[in-house]
């Protein structure tokens, strides 16, 4: 999968795109990121990117031009999606994560100022948000949602299967994890887990879950149930 990010400041991506499963992801070619500055398609001496917006108001707005002339010069390839992070968007999610697995490229407009100007709406198939709440900058939920697509990638985790039990994979949130020492400052893993019976650890798992996303996520919860089939 290839991600183009047009970005005001490659350097904001350099260490996460080298640390962790991240990086060794990139390494293997699981994916790759390709970084595009704006600025580099600006015309004048001043290489500016950002004017007045119209009609008053505070801030400053990213012309259109910079940002049609990077996205055009880009290749397509045949399954792609423009992306443009913005607060209006379509809130980030697991669903979201792992409907994007499915494409080839995924051009990725990071936002500022106070925004972009609305006919680069017209490059774009999908606007998406971190959530409800403004950041200084959208390579941050860029980067999430970089991080998000990428470790759902065949080969990125190494096991697998610890991609389906984990919160957001259901509407259920994930259940406690211990490991060693059984015993810590007098706090014991739960005995469930010690007895070898898979069966009742697999049913202890299941109503940790279901208490804690009753507990801490009603929404998610209600969701859930009315998810399950009528008994």
């Amino acid at each position: 999968m290839q991600f183009d990010v047009l970005t005001l400041f490659p350097d904001f991506f350099t260490s996460p795109l080298q640390s962790g499963l991240l990086g060794k992801a990139l390494e293997k070619a699981i994916a790759s990121v390709n970084l595009i500055n704006p600025r580099d398609f600006t015309t004048d001496k001043h290489r500016r990117v950002d004017d007045e917006p119209y009609g008053g108001g505070v801030g400053m707005v990213i012309k259109p031009e910079p940002i049609f002339a990077a996205v055009e010069s880009l290749p397509v390839l045949p399954k792609r999606e423009v992306i443009l992070l913005t607060p209006q968007g379509q809130p980030m999610d697991q669903a979201l994560f792992r409907e994007l697995t499915d494409y080839n490229q995924l051009v990725l407009i990071c936002g500022h100022y106070e925004g972009v100007d609305e006919r680069v709406c017209q490059l774009v198939t999908r606007e998406v948000s971190l959530g409800d709440f403004v950041l200084t900058c959208g390579e941050i939920p860029a980067l999430t949602l970089i991080n998000g697509v990428i470790r759902l990638l065949p080969g990125t985790v190494g096991k697998e299967a610890s991609l389906i039990a984990e919160s957001f994979s259901t509407d259920l949130l994930d259940y406690p994890h211990y490991t060693r020492p059984p015993v810590f400052r007098g706090l014991a893993v739960p005995p469930v887990l010690l007895s070898g019976n898979h069966q009742a650890i697999a049913q202890w798992r299941l109503e940790q879950q279901e208490e804690r996303t009753q507990q801490r996520r009603p929404d998610l919860w209600e969701k859930w149930e009315n998810q399950q089939p009528s008994p």
